[in-house]
């Protein structure tokens, strides 16, 4: 093989105010625009096994998002939010200079794909939620102690002298993940190490920034989060394990309620929700049980409708998903 020949895989970064974006990158330069976004606590390595196996068209960019992975931190005093993550998503597209693309996301990353796909809908073609709901509802009485909560422990973490991180060995490094992740396969434990850790003095330190750990002070009640959902013109494709995020953080973190009133407003507008046998990082850990239903929805929803817009050019403005649903209906 010629060495000229470019790697089928390569590292990117993109400039932000306090630092940089980084991830990496799969597929042709002028392929269609995929952006995918992974979960809390892990890092863009989370799709290393799933994009393989997609169609080979598309240009797949999986950032680290902010404090996560080789990603900067926020500047102190800054504390993590959803809003602010949808800001860093508008920077990152800007960045690759795409104007309509795809967003497959997980878990947080979900969240984040949603709400982005809400407040700008003429930029997301389709939007696949992996083992995410799109929105993470708290009931209304709540809020007002999740934010405060949320505050104090930002502020008690500033009152601390500089800490240093704890130095791990690899191999305990790996079984402290695990036993976060017990669902995680010894293969994805690795995988996401890969950005996961830094070499520190002594030994391997974890790259994301404490204060993801902090509550999320911008809180939305169920009923908001309908009326953003509502304003999503993108395909939606809902992939979810049967042993998943809903199955298992129980009824405080996420009330059926809250599930069932989400999932019943993709179905009211035709989007498609399909649960797998599998966990929550089902998508990483048996990828061959999510790509086929992705690359189907890919090839049925986004290739058959249209060009993608990419480095600032559009090839063919597409007619929104709601008003083809119209047309369709005759409408």
């Amino acid at each position: 093989m010629s060495s000229t020949v470019k790697p089928e895989v390569s590292e990117l970064s993109i400039p932000v105010p306090w630092g940089e974006i980084r991830g990496r990158a799969w597929g042709p330069e002028h392929g269609r625009p995929v952006l995918c976004l992974h979960g809390w606590a892990d890092n863009c390595g989370t799709f290393n096994t799933l994009i393989p196996l997609l169609p080979k068209e598309c240009r797949y960019v999986a950032v680290d998002l902010a404090g996560h992975g080789l990603s900067s931190h926020r500047p102190a005093g800054v504390l993590y939010t959803f809003p602010a993550n949808v800001a860093d998503v508008r920077r990152i597209v800007d960045g690759l200079q795409w104007t309509t693309f795809t967003i497959i996301g997980h878990s947080m990353g979900g969240n984040i794909a949603a709400l982005f796909s809400a407040l700008y809908p003429e930029m997301v073609d389709a939007l696949i939620l992996l083992d995410a709901y799109g929105f993470l509802p708290t009931d209304q009485k709540e809020i007002p102690k999740v934010m405060r909560q949320g505050m104090d422990e930002m502020l008690q973490y500033e009152k601390k002298a500089e800490e240093k991180k704890r130095v791990y060995t690899y191999e305990k490094a790996a079984e402290r993940l695990k036993a976060a992740n017990p669902t995680l396969s010894e293969r994805s434990v690795h995988t996401l190490l890969e950005r996961g850790l830094v070499q520190g003095e002594g030994g391997f330190v974890f790259s994301r920034d404490l204060r993801i750990n902090f509550k999320n002070i911008v809180r939305i009640s169920l009923e908001q989060s309908l009326e953003i959902q509502s304003r999503i013109q993108a395909f939606v494709l809902v992939v979810l394990g049967d042993k998943g995020f809903g199955a298992t953080t129980g009824p405080e973190l996420y009330p059926r309620r809250f599930a069932s009133k989400l999932l019943q407003g993709y179905h009211d507008r035709n989007h498609t929700v399909v649960t797998v046998a599998g966990d929550h990082h089902v998508h990483l850990n048996d990828p061959e049980v999510v790509a086929p239903l992705v690359s189907d929805f890919l090839r049925t929803k986004v290739f058959s409708q249209h060009l993608p817009a990419y480095r600032g050019v559009v090839i063919a403005t597409p007619t929104p998903p709601l008003e083809r649903q119209r047309q369709e209906l005759g409408g």
